[in-house]
């Protein structure tokens, strides 16, 4: 039977994976996530699960020791943010070009310099590229019920990639919430033990991230880049497997009182909630405005997103995370580029909130609302502006 219980999200995080009968678990303590390692450990060390949890000297050995033993045929789990994600970063392509089904958890948190501990997606942004599935959650419950499917969509035979599950570090891992956790028996019917496609065993040898000639390298990215697009299929069947077993429903893009509304906002992360409070406020002021709420970043939900905002005349992009040099945020660059070729599409507005813990509270979003709306009836909308910082 599922219980409902109130418990930190961290320490949620780490029980939901000891949920999934993994067999190893490298992970490397790093505030805001080590609250994820320690308790691991202990459900490891205390013989709750069968599985090894290998003590590493660093993060570029907790992910370099997963990946060796996920290609073994182990179901594996590791987890870091910031510093410790940038250092994985040599490995991470490598992960998702040997098709290994690691499951990661980021809790995101602030790069240096100036050193910083808290909460922004300046550490998950650099790893665009590496190939990845990358989702982020909204709530403690999400983070429970996206780390099941995430096993189950890594492992599927048709995806076979590594996945990074992002939640906010401190503003939700050191959150206490009440969650629900499934029945174990419905996870084991979910989630059954892996079946590898190919491992790495003395008795029947095989090769596995050779060199690609210059003649081969092209095909194989272009395959690696397909893999991950038509991975898409599959975690909407899995999304739709979890709602009928559990009766929660996931999508690439949610939305909040969107259908009928003129001015829309768009959030990724734990901000999204407290984003909701806005739009009720302003919509007893008669304002028409919505929320969007980004789920999937990779691979990205373009026509998801495109059905979302296909009646706003306005849509406001927030960014957690800097890209500098360029023209807005890495999210606003994607929306951008993504309804670039729509024959109607909204003003497109970016704000650059909550860079290394700032708070964003209601009447922030309240006012972001109605300065974008402003500057959009003068006919005057920048590529970004960094909201409350000053000078």
């Amino acid at each position: 039977m599922a219980k409902r219980v109130g418990m930190e999200v961290g320490i949620a995080a780490a029980e939901a994976v000891g949920m999934c009968n993994i067999d190893m678990a490298a992970v490397y303590p790093i505030t805001p996530q080590s609250h994820i390692a320690e308790h691991l450990s202990e459900i490891v060390a205390d013989g709750r699960i069968d599985a090894e949890f290998v003590t590493v000297e660093s993060e570029h050995t907790s992910i370099s020791c997963v990946s060796g033993a996920s290609a073994t045929g182990a179901r594996v789990y590791t987890a870091t943010s910031s510093q410790g994600l940038l250092y994985m970063h040599e490995i991470l392509p490598i992960v998702s070009a040997m098709r290994l089904p690691v499951v990661m958890g980021n809790a995101n948190r602030a790069i240096s310099g100036p050193i910083n501990i808290w909460n922004d997606h300046s550490d998950i942004m650099p790893q665009r590229d590496a190939g990845w599935i990358v989702l982020f959650a909204d709530n403690g419950q999400e983070v429970v019920d996206l780390t099941i499917q995430s096993f189950k969509i890594a492992e599927h035979k048709e995806v076979m990639l590594p996945i990074c599950l992002n939640m906010d570090g401190f503003q939700l891992t050191h959150t206490v919430e009440l969650i629900e956790f499934p029945d174990q028996k419905k996870v084991d019917k979910f989630l059954p033990p892996r079946k590898p496609l190919a491992t790495l065993h003395p008795d029947n040898p095989v090769s596995m991230g050779t060199l690609g000639m210059p003649e081969i390298y092209a095909e194989a990215r272009k395959s690696q880049d397909v893999a991950l697009i038509n991975s898409k299929q599959y975690i909407l069947q899995i999304w739709d497997e979890w709602e009928k077993m559990f009766g929660r429903r996931y999508k690439p893009v949610e939305t909040y009182r969107a259908d009928d509304a003129e001015i829309l906002m768009l959030t990724m992360g734990s901000m999204g909630e407290t984003a909701e409070l806005a739009v009720d406020q302003l919509r007893e002021k008669g304002m028409s405005v919505g929320l969007v709420k980004l789920r999937l970043w990779r691979p990205f939900p373009f026509e998801e997103l495109k059905a979302a905002v296909k009646n706003a005349k306005l849509l406001i992009v927030t960014d957690r995370a800097v890209s500098f040099g360029g023209s807005g945020g890495p999210v606003y660059i994607e929306v951008k580029a993504g309804l670039y070729h729509e024959k109607e599409r909204p003003l497109i507005y970016n704000y650059i909130i909550g860079l290394g813990g700032r708070d964003v509270p209601v009447p922030c979003f309240v006012e972001m609302f109605e300065a974008a709306a402003q500057s959009a009836e003068k006919g005057i909308v920048k590529d970004y502006e960094y909201y409350g910082v000053r000078g």
